[in-house]
């Protein structure tokens, strides 16, 4: 079998909060917590870096990825998407190396994981070879069918438009399907998949339902999850003991 990478990406011009991939989370870098919880996999072969700042790279070097490539400007900003990530990435491993079977996206910003977690995704989707890719989702705390959105013309209106009258959202969210929300835990991409439909996910995508967790996106996040380690030390333990 071919190798499976793990990649973490790690660009520099966040604008809500400054350089948050390399920002001390309970004393240790967002960037740390991502390759830590990687070194502890048992099916992660190698962790690599994609980020357009050298000092990024430097830094998870020491902390034990490897980052042999540069991410390119235009592809680093606040437009920029994943699959051009991915499709630099595996272009790189396909003129250097080889492309790996899998690669496992760990977003530093989505940094309280369990590697035993990030290991049960990776067997599920060994397991079923017919997936194209593995998304880490949870569920939402409100159905989506309960949310709204305010249209062109300044009125709120459900957000499944006109399959809903208004009064439908507030029937007991008991009586409306479960929705999930992708959370940046542990994703799957198949290199082969991303090659054949040009797409990072494809058209078969693996669910993997993780415990509700906690992405980084500004201060408050910043704050709470401090919080939350100071009340439960546990937490860095699962990673960095």
């Amino acid at each position: 079998m071919k190798k499976i990478y793990a990649i973490v990406p790690a660009r520099s011009g966040s604008k809500g909060v400054p350089h948050k991939n390399i920002r001390k989370l309970g004393g240790h870098s967002l960037i740390e917590w991502a390759i830590k919880a990687c070194k502890k996999s048992s099916f992660i072969d190698d962790i690599y870096l994609s980020s357009d700042s050298h000092a990024y790279c430097e830094e998870a070097i020491n902390y034990g990825a490897k980052a042999p490539f540069l991410r390119p400007k235009e592809i680093s900003n606040d437009l920029s998407t994943d699959f051009e990530m991915f499709i630099h990435a595996l272009n790189w491993f396909k003129d250097n190396l080889e492309e790996p079977e899998l690669l496992i996206h760990i977003r530093p910003t989505t940094p309280l994981r369990d590697h035993k977690i990030i290991d049960e995704a990776i067997r599920l989707f060994l397991e079923h070879p017919e997936s194209t890719s593995l998304r880490s989702v949870h569920e939402m705390s409100e159905s989506a069918y309960k949310t709204f959105e305010i249209s062109a013309q300044s009125k709120l209106v459900p957000i499944f438009g006109s399959k809903f009258e208004s009064d439908m959202v507030n029937q007991p969210r008991q009586t409306f399907p479960k929705t999930y929300v992708a959370n940046g835990y542990v994703d799957i991409i198949s290199p082969k998949h991303v090659r054949k439909y040009n797409s990072l996910h494809g058209i078969n995508i693996f669910p993997f339902i993780t415990p509700t967790t906690h992405e980084i996106d500004n201060e408050y996040d910043f704050n709470y999850l401090n919080f939350l380690i100071k009340q439960d030390p546990n937490i860095i333990k699962k990673v960095f003991d």
